[in-house]
């Protein structure tokens, strides 16, 4: 057993008591949401040495540490946008910290890195990423972050000359952007982190080498603080595209063809479904659930009439459009069909001329292509197949690979099998379970399980190094499709949403008894993780069922449900939440709220909870004030941890030696409470 300090840190309590729709609430920990007060940070120190006491006195952890290192340190590619015979691409060759940005000429070129962040001089946790190429290739748009800030600086870099230009857009968020046709300019929608009123709610353009007060506004969404602008460019158009959050979520899309000397026209108007276009030719192409709560793909254009009119191009079936992208004259469309993997392709017309392919246990991820691009490149990945980078032309069926993981797992000895399991009303909910070969359908074994449950977001088989190093060590793997996502349509996302969200809660919590009843795994055996929306759900599952489980991973999560709406930007989740403004949304959010839901004297599993200062999605105040809820209250011999830094954020951006440091962590943690071998 590792050596732990007795007694976790002292948290002070200072009870702050208020009255929501007539009831009294007492939160002890209200002050550590003041983050760089000298008493929350020598509270993040205290709790920082109390968790490394436990985590560095683990036996196993070098040997942990040295196959993590194997399974993360291989060379990575991501970001790839050809441009006639050039490609642009980020990789980050084995043993660097960090990728850069590279270019290769023709497809079998050597690779020249254009921005290496190292250069920077910013030190190891500057990370850059590529973003956009002028359609001559000659520009290219790269952001840069330090940490996991989701917030960024904007700077272009002149290919032909090698150099970076002055013309750099300072931290902020960067909400569109675009080259001219002749690049001698760039349109965009930038709002910097110090910036307040209609600029930050605005479409500029810049000539490239002239100073940035002298831009010309070309579209103002106007100055309410809840609107968002977004532009997006395509076809010699620029679309603007408004997002109102008050209360209900409403929408406004502009058309507007630069240098035509005509104002933007107004295609959508306060509607209240999703609207996601791209422009084309004489319109725009879009997805939208207007009509079709599993989604269409419609083409919108000007009847004689000067209406805009919505024409399908591929209409709504009986399952959700998982992934679509426009290249050239083509339309690429996704679905995940009875948990499996369909694509096809159609031409703008709408009529289907193949698919893409590629194997139905696949999950395919399309990237972005510039508009000039006459090919389809995406992702795809499995439980046991890393993931690549591949091709695809219509003009030459066939998919091509570009890059690989080379991960050294052995993918052979690994299969899957779906089973299905009935939830507390009744509903059958499917899970995936993967495992060694040799291990697949035996009784009483390590598990661990994780799900989302949440904005419509579907579970699919994807490669994991956090999942293959503990599937090396004999563990089943457990993946319930809860509804909240969207595996069988808009019913499954809605069955879970906003004052109905503890379905997906009692989905989870069905899944492990179904486990447990057929005698898979036992409570002790039992480990359950998640992230950010999952990491409020495996907080909920665990504080409504901690018999449940042996223990819990909580990594940069939303816990305290009658508060988070109130920082950062997280009100733009109230359409899936609900807010404690609302009574009947308080009393479904005071429900199953974690931080509201720890018992005094509860036995609580060993849990670790994950955050950092840098993030701005899942605010810290979260992890740090659950930490200190769950060590009063638990009576249980198992430890509560927080592991914390001041880098981490929502953006994973952290070099190279953290990423393994902290997957060590993660895995020491879990092989030591499941007493794994290593």
């Amino acid at each position: 057993m590792p050596m732990l300090m007795d007694l976790p840190p002292y948290s002070e309590i200072e009870d702050v008591t208020e009255v929501l729709h007539g009831v009294p609430l007492t939160d002890p920990y209200r002050w550590l949401e003041e983050q760089e007060s000298p008493r929350t940070r020598q509270w993040i120190a205290a709790q920082t040495r109390y968790t490394r006491s436990y985590l560095d006195s683990i036996p196993e952890r070098g040997q942990i540490r040295e196959r993590i290192r194997a399974l993360v340190d291989v060379e990575t590619n991501d970001s790839i946008q050809r441009i006639g015979a050039r490609y642009f691409f980020r990789k980050r060759p084995a043993g660097q910290e960090q990728a850069c940005i590279c270019v290769r000429d023709g497809l079998h070129g050597p690779d020249e890195v254009l921005i290496n962040p190292a250069s920077l001089g910013a030190g190891p946790y500057t990370a850059v990423k590529l973003l956009r190429v002028s359609t001559d290739g000659r520009f290219l748009l790269y952001e840069i972050k330090h940490g996991g800030e989701r917030s960024g600086t904007f700077e272009i870099f002149d290919v032909e000359s090698r150099k970076i230009l002055s013309d750099r857009l300072p931290r902020g968020y960067l909400r569109g952007f675009a080259f001219s046709s002749d690049s001698k300019a760039f349109y965009y929608v930038h709002e910097a982190l110090d910036s307040r009123g209609p600029r930050c709610r605005s479409a500029y353009k810049h000539v490239i080498g002239t100073d940035f007060n002298s831009d010309v506004q070309v579209f103002c969404a106007g100055d309410d603080a809840q609107i968002r602008l977004y532009m997006i460019p395509g076809a010699g158009q620029l679309g603007f595209l408004v997002v109102r959050f008050s209360g209900c979520t409403l929408t406004d899309f502009h058309l507007w063809t630069p240098g035509s000397g005509d104002s933007p026209q107004c295609v959508v108007s306060n509607a209240d479904y999703k609207f996601g276009p791209v422009p084309v030719k004489s319109g725009c192409v879009a997805i939208t659930n207007h009509r079709a709560p599993n989604f269409r793909i419609v083409k919108v254009q000007l009847n004689a009439e000067k209406e805009w009119i919505f024409t399908d191009i591929v209409p709504e079936t009986d399952v959700p459009i998982q992934n679509w992208a426009v290249v050239a004259d083509r339309l690429f469309v996704s679905y995940f069909c009875r948990l499996k993997t369909e694509t096809s392709i159609f031409d703008l017309s709408g009529k289907r001329l193949g698919r893409i392919p590629v194997e139905t246990t696949d999950t395919i991820r399309f990237l972005p292509s510039p508009e000039v691009s006459d090919e389809l490149y995406f992702e795809r990945e499995s439980f046991t197949r890393p993931i690549e980078i591949c091709s695809f032309s219509p003009l030459k069926p066939e998919v091509a690979l570009w890059a690989r993981r080379k991960i050294p797992f052995d993918s052979s000895q690994f299969d899957h099998a779906q089973v299905r399991f009935r939830s507390k009303d009744g509903t059958e909910v499917p899970m995936f379970l993967v495992a060694r070969r040799d291990v697949l359908g035996s009784e009483q074994r390590p598990t661990i399980m994780t799900s989302y449950g949440g904005y419509g977001v579907s579970m699919t088989p994807q490669f994991s190094v956090f999942v293959a190093f503990l599937l090396e060590r004999g563990c089943v793997f457990a993946l319930p499709n809860i509804r909240g996502g969207a595996e069988f349509g808009i019913d499954w996302h809605e069955a879970a949403k906003r004052r109905k969200r503890q379905v997906a809660f009692d989905d989870f919590i069905s899944a492990a008894e179904w486990l447990i009843d057929r005698g898979h795994t036992d409570p002790r055996r039992l480990a359950i993780f998640g992230g950010s929306n999952s990491g409020l759900l495996v907080a909920a599952a665990m504080t409504q069922r901690p018999d449940l489980f042996r223990a819990v991973l909580c990594m940069v999560p939303m816990l305290d449900m009658l508060r988070y709406h109130l920082f950062d930007d997280a009100y733009v989740s109230q359409d899936e939440f609900g807010t404690a403004d609302d009574p009947d949304d308080f009393a479904a959010l005071l429900g199953y709220s974690p931080y509201h839901n720890v018992h005094d004297g509860g036995e609580y599993p060993a849990t670790m909870i994950v955050s950092g200062d840098a993030d701005q999605n899942c605010n810290p105040f979260h992890a740090r004030k659950m930490t200190a809820r769950l060590q009063a209250a638990n009576r249980s011999r198992y430890p509560i941890l927080l592991d914390y830094n001041p880098h981490r954020g929502h953006s994973p951006v952290l070099p190279l030696s953290e990423r393994i440091d902290a997957l060590t962590d993660r895995m020491a943690f879990l092989c030591d409470q499941l007493r794994l071998p290593v």
